[in-house]
């Protein structure tokens, strides 16, 4: 490995073409220089200056070499700065994963005040279900993760803030005969066919959902199983059954689907509701972590709270 200072000393007598210019920029004495030019040369196996009594030129090889030696002087001297900026947090990287449903309205006014605020930090996302997100954030292929669950079930073992609350809405096919009311009955709803994510993937919402037909008395009728909100809502317009969805999922305005509220009446078990919460590893000393808190919507800090 070649030593920097033998770098900054062939950049300036390329830039002078003098020995003795380029010494007194260096504030060195022309000897030196000219012998740690001449090991460079040795260690290289090629010469970099033609020499004359009266002139110093470079050769071919010297000038292919002198933009990448300016380039690696700059970053050379750019390194204390970017170390002391991911140090801060207002550099470096952060990756965040996140379930589709916070890309509606969350997520995008979240980024936007962070990259303004913080355009030194190279922000990767990655959209991903719940489970999945468990278990990047335990390899430690993410730092944090926005992900939904019933309310006070944010993942144990983890740092959490929630961030979001929201009920839940059911989704109906645009020709269903109860979209001609505006609010439904939970006992209308219960006898319907759904359209419904797998466990693994939420399960204690997965569990909120189909504990409130239980408690009905009912079991849930399930058509069929998909993993993202979308997919959800593409299947419910295909007439495949209802679903319930996070409000604001209402965004995703597909052609053939309405969205309505459910009442829960006489002793009916309580809606279910959802929360997105922002989670990471205990153990996580990612600043620019805390700094992406810092940048959360006022939507979201107005609800943010341990879980």
């Amino acid at each position: 490995m070649i030593d920097m200072r033998l770098w900054r000393q062939f950049a300036v007598l390329a830039q002078e073409l003098h020995f003795g210019r380029a010494a007194q920029r260096l504030h060195m004495t022309q000897p030196p220089l000219t012998q740690a030019i001449a090991g460079l040369e040795r260690t290289l196996g090629v010469r970099l200056f033609e020499r004359t009594q009266r002139s110093v030129r470079l050769t071919p090889a010297g000038a292919a070499l002198v933009p990448q030696v300016q380039q690696l002087l700059a970053l050379a001297q750019a390194l204390p700065a970017h170390a002391q900026a991911a140090a801060a947090g207002t550099g470096g990287r952060l990756r965040l994963a996140f379930v589709s449903t916070v890309g509606f309205v969350l997520l995008p006014s979240w980024v936007r005040a962070f990259r303004a605020l913080y355009p030194g930090v190279r922000l990767e996302l990655v959209e991903a279900t719940g489970d999945v997100q468990l278990q990047a954030l335990a390899r430690g292929e993410v730092d944090a993760g926005l992900l939904l669950h019933s309310p006070g079930h944010a993942p144990v073992g983890l740092q959490s803030l929630c961030v979001a609350h929201e009920p839940l809405l059911l989704a109906l096919p645009q020709n269903h005969p109860l979209t001609q009311q505006s609010v439904l009955a939970l006992a209308d709803v219960l006898p319907e066919p759904l359209v419904i994510f797998p466990r693994a993937s939420l399960p204690s919402l997965h569990d909120a959902i189909t504990g409130l037909y239980r408690s009905a008395g009912q079991e849930p009728v399930v058509a069929q199983e998909a993993i993202q909100m979308q997919t959800i809502v593409n299947l419910v317009s295909s007439e495949l059954g209802l679903a319930w969805v996070p409000a604001s999922v209402q965004q995703f305005q597909r052609t053939g689907v309405v969205y309505r509220q459910v009442q829960a009446t006489g002793s009916a078990a309580a809606l279910p509701a959802c929360e997105t919460s922002l989670v990471w590893v205990d153990s996580s000393a990612n600043p620019t972590l805390a700094r992406w808190m810092e940048c959360a919507p006022p939507s979201a800090q107005a609800q943010s709270r341990p879980c």
